[in-house]
């Protein structure tokens, strides 16, 4: 493979932690998903084809490895330190934005895995939906029905209306949602 091939996947890196990170809601456990993810990535590399979207590529073997973890850690089990989560203990300040998105990140969190996981990768990466059903291996079809089910979710959770958009199915909605994973994240 060619040097601009390791540019591309490095490019890739925020936006695979980013998703990472709206995955796992841990810093620490979404850079290790992230690392795995590279590490499979360049160990397979000369199994990616030219011409395909190695974006797609990439986010699918993110998405895969983090499925693996699930599954090993429903399994095994696991032990969650008090120290881990001290800053979810305590209220943060009362500003209606911050309230506003600790609201959406609850939300989010009780949507089942398959409805998160299509919210994140259109709304947070605005991925097309063709390019959804490929990291995530359903058809597209799949995708649309996900969608739909986990924005009908959202606003039951949060409280909204019917009529009121969740998560716009445009590329605005992208910059909003990273401000707030963002900013929830940070916070």
């Amino acid at each position: 493979m060619t040097d601009s091939v390791y540019r591309q996947i490095e490019e890739e890196i925020p936006r695979l932690r980013r998703y990472a990170r709206a995955l796992t809601r841990d810093f620490n456990t979404a850079d290790d998903l992230v690392q795995d993810c590279l590490a499979r990535a360049l160990g397979k590399v000369h199994l990616w084809q030219r011409g395909s979207d190695l974006r797609a590529w990439l986010f699918t073997i993110l998405h895969n490895q983090f499925v693996n973890q699930v599954r090993r850690s429903a399994r095994e089990g696991t032990a969650i330190a008090a120290q881990e989560n001290s800053r979810n203990l305590s209220s943060g300040p009362s500003q209606s934005t911050r309230l506003e998105l600790r609201d959406l990140q609850r939300a989010m969190a009780k949507l089942p895995e398959e409805q998160r996981a299509v919210i994140l990768l259109v709304g947070l990466e605005g991925m097309r939906y063709e390019e959804v059903a490929t990291v995530l291996n359903v058809p597209v079809g799949t995708v649309r029905s996900r969608l739909s089910r986990g924005r009908d979710m959202l606003r039951q959770l949060m409280g909204m209306n019917p009529d009121e958009e969740v998560l716009p199915p445009s590329k605005g909605a992208a910059p909003r949602l990273r401000l707030a994973y963002a900013e929830a994240a940070a916070g």
